[in-house]
């Protein structure tokens, strides 16, 4: 059920789901999990049901509402039993996923944070939908990694948005919705922005554990 990387006796564990249209191996997944590793994560992945179904042929059906995969969230944290602190999160949609399940999921006891990267604030090209009402009061501290030309939310238009003063921010220049930046524009290339994730993700979650 779980993809793993990092060592298995890390200090935090961080449980990430994928996004709504590639699986839990794809390139930009991959790539942010073995660089959490490389710092000393633990690093969990894990595939909702319907896009495991579309590895075996299965199904072709597109993504359910975000609503519907939270069951199947609160059943992968049960499933890891992890006992130390844990992060949860993940890639756009899965992030989005992890973030209507956090503060319960704080209040039980189960968790210590929110990991998001390229959090979908709204659908391309329709920054009127905006997916930010449980943003507005969430309780369980969060940081978000957000390439500054992601189409499901520029900083310009996060900037406006009414958050929760929880949520921490990790601009990424230039990135792009798999926090990718174009190196002839921005100067740096998509292993500068894993590093760069690493690290603010090393300290923050250092913070967590400190309560600082």
């Amino acid at each position: 059920m779980f993809k793993f990387d990092g060592p298995d006796n890390a200090e935090t564990t961080i449980l990430m789901a994928h996004g709504a249209g590639a699986p839990m191996d794809s390139a930009s997944m991959t790539a942010a999990a073995i660089a959490l590793a490389k710092a000393g994560f633990r690093v969990a992945r894990f595939e909702f049901g319907y896009m495991a179904a579309r590895r075996t042929g299965a199904s072709a059906k597109p993504p359910p509402r975000a609503e519907r995969l939270i069951p199947e969230y609160l059943a992968a944290i049960g499933s890891l039993e992890e006992k130390g602190p844990l992060v949860i999160g993940g890639k756009s949609m899965g992030g989005r996923v992890a973030s209507m399940v956090a503060d319960e999921c704080l209040a039980a006891g189960n968790i210590c944070g929110l990991l998001c990267l390229g959090y979908p604030f709204h659908p391309p090209a329709k920054p009127e939908q905006l997916r930010t009402g449980h943003l507005t009061t969430l309780r369980t501290p969060a940081l978000i990694a957000q390439g500054t030309r992601d189409q499901f939310g520029t900083r310009e238009e996060v900037s406006t948005y009414e958050l929760s003063p929880v949520i921490e921010f990790l601009w990424l220049d230039d990135g792009d919705h798999d926090l990718k930046p174009r190196k002839t524009i921005s100067g740096f290339t998509a292993d500068d922005h894993l590093a760069t994730l690493a690290d603010a993700v090393s300290t923050w979650t250092a913070r967590l554990r400190t309560g600082r």
